[in-house]
């Protein structure tokens, strides 16, 4: 049978269960998009408005599935504009694939037009980074790109598709290549049994689960075993929907701004069992919650990745595992006498029980309030999606996550990721409420993907907190240098127009007491909403004021 490259390709992603690409369309890439007119009833074609956007929309897919996201892109503009995904992906450990087309292969080294190295461009944040020089070797590459970005610790590959290449045309006899499966790892008989002493032995134990690869089955048998032994659990950084929020043995996680009693719990531990957490700076506040490069405690570092043993902290017993491997192994480690630490337990869930408690507020729009009150009203199968920003300090302390999942935000903390992702869920779950949370210079620098959803029919709802300034950065230079503000003003539009151009139901909340009507009246309107929420700039952080916050400055100045 005669293809050109571009069916070959387009016919490799479905025979890899591709149902779904996202795309800002190029001439780089015709004889891709033309071959997808042709799987048009199989494939969805999600056209975006910005590459971005569209890889962020790929990576949030890949989160939600445990498959590669797809993503086309054309070359050089397109490619750039498109790395912020890629690097997402990269941190935080998520199957994606970026296809990006390129120069015509005669052209290649002469600086043509938009022509760009890939493998150097992206060489330091992809598994892998290839390029298809010869059509017939296109199953190959797409079975290759497949595995790698699924197995071990997973992560982005980025292939580059020469024009001419996708227009050539060969005879293919061979059959279809079978569909890529994640290779899954188990820990030895040994080191179970070396788990299983070592918390016999503790007084006070404390795990951290995190990272990807969990599934509903590896996720339910992780909860057995922590039922069993009765062990607090934290989640990492921006993977809280690892374990139900509601189960007495979660405590908390970790991040901006988190809970001090959690950090106290780490430092007073003896047994750290790390389970598919990488221990980024993030989850370990800058490296300091844990001694690099050997901790005090006994860690117990538990990872899909062999690189990731060992990287920045030296454990006591290193598993190299994958999520179902290593839980589908937990049964065989039960304790053999109550446990003598249920107390510390207790405390530690009695604490995150009073982090969550909104603290007191003279604020108009309480924003603690406001997420405690959706976290309440919420089914558990609703997805919390969110970019970067002090606002989502009160998203993650103050919602409880019931199922896995449900968030969406970038461990990497790139701005601009909620609505992309908010997109992507909605398009993969259409029965369940999508909520997005961004700041006000958040929204902005992907807002125009709202004009997607609408085109789509992905009905989420937007929630942009409005304090007028990049809040971060702000919070920082007050720090550093209080009352010297330079750079992190904002004069946003008004929200509420703006969504009304894109014919999105939209309105303004200025009060607590108004946003559970206008949230009602957000997820009844049948296309997609915004709430626009004004709040003062005195509400710098969920744990301090900006006042506060210059006061603290001043006195170390």
């Amino acid at each position: 049978m005669t293809e050109t490259g571009g069916e070959l390709l387009v016919n490799a992603l479905v025979g890899h269960g591709v149902d779904r690409v996202f795309c800002v369309p190029g001439e780089s890439y015709l004889a891709v998009l033309d071959a997808l007119y042709d799987v048009r009833d199989s494939v969805q074609v999600i056209t975006c408005r910005q590459e971005g956007g569209a890889a962020m929309m790929a990576e949030a897919d890949g989160k939600l599935t445990g498959r590669p996201g797809i993503c086309f892109v054309t070359r050089g503009p397109g490619a750039t504009n498109a790395s912020a995904g890629v690097h997402i992906a990269a941190q935080d450990s998520t199957p994606m694939i970026l296809f990006i087309g390129q120069v015509g292969r005669g052209d290649t080294e002469r600086e043509a037009f938009q022509e760009i190295d890939y493998r150097r461009m992206f060489g330091s944040i992809a598994k892998w980074v290839g390029q298809i020089d010869s059509a017939d070797r296109v199953p190959e590459y797409v079975a290759r790109a497949f595995a790698v970005a699924q197995s071990g610790r997973p992560g982005p590959v980025v292939l580059a598709l020469p024009e001419d290449m996708l227009t050539d045309t060969v005879e293919m006899a061979a059959p279809r290549a079978p569909v890529a499966a994640p290779v899954e790892t188990y820990p030895s008989a040994d080191q179970m049994q070396a788990i299983g002493d070592a918390l016999a032995a503790a007084q006070r134990p404390l795990v951290i689960v995190g990272g990807s690869r969990w599934d509903v089955g590896s996720i339910k048998a992780f909860e057995r075993f922590v039922a069993a032994w009765d062990l607090p659990v934290a989640a990492a950084f921006r993977q809280q929907d690892r374990l139900d929020n509601a189960h007495p043995c979660y405590v908390g996680s970790f991040g901006v701004g988190g809970d001090p009693a959690l950090a106290e719990r780490v430092a007073t531990a003896d047994v750290v069992l790390v389970a598919g957490a990488r221990l980024d700076e993030m989850s370990t506040n800058g490296y300091r919650l844990l001694d690099a490069p050997v901790p005090r405690q006994q860690l117990i570092h538990v990872h899909a990745g062999a690189e990731e043993l060992g990287k920045v902290y030296v454990s006591s017993l290193a598993v190299n595992a994958s999520p179902n491997g290593f839980a589908s192994l937990l049964h065989l480690v039960e304790p053999d006498a109550p446990v003598p630490w249920s107390a510390w337990r207790a405390e530690s869930r009695a604490d995150f029980e009073r982090w969550q408690q909104p603290p007191a507020s003279t604020e108009r729009l309480d924003l603690a309030r406001v997420v405690r009150w959706l976290s309440g009203r919420l089914p558990g199968d609703a997805v919390i999606t969110n970019g970067a920003g002090n606002y989502t300090g009160w998203v993650h302390r103050f919602h409880t996550h019931r199922l896995p999942g449900t968030q969406l935000a970038p461990v990497s903390g790139s701005m601009g990721y909620g609505l992309p992702a908010a997109v992507a869920a909605k398009l993969r779950h259409p029965e369940r409420i999508v909520v997005c949370f961004a700041g006000d210079g958040d929204f902005l620098m992907h807002g125009q993907e709202i004009a997607t959803a609408a085109q789509y029919g992905a009905n989420l709802v937007v929630v942009v907190v409005d304090n007028a300034m990049y809040g971060t950065i702000r919070m920082h230079q007050e720090t550093h240098h209080p009352g010297r503000v330079i750079g992190t003003d904002l004069k946003s539009p008004d929200f509420v127009a703006l969504a009304h151009a894109f014919d999105c139901y939209a309105e303004r909340v200025e009060t607590t007491e108004q946003f559970e009507d206008a949230f009602n009246r957000a997820v009844a309107a049948g296309r997609p909403a915004l709430l626009h929420l004004p709040v003062s700039r005195e509400a710098l952080s969920h744990t301090r004021t900006l006042s506060q916050v210059r006061a603290a400055g001043n006195a170390h100045r």
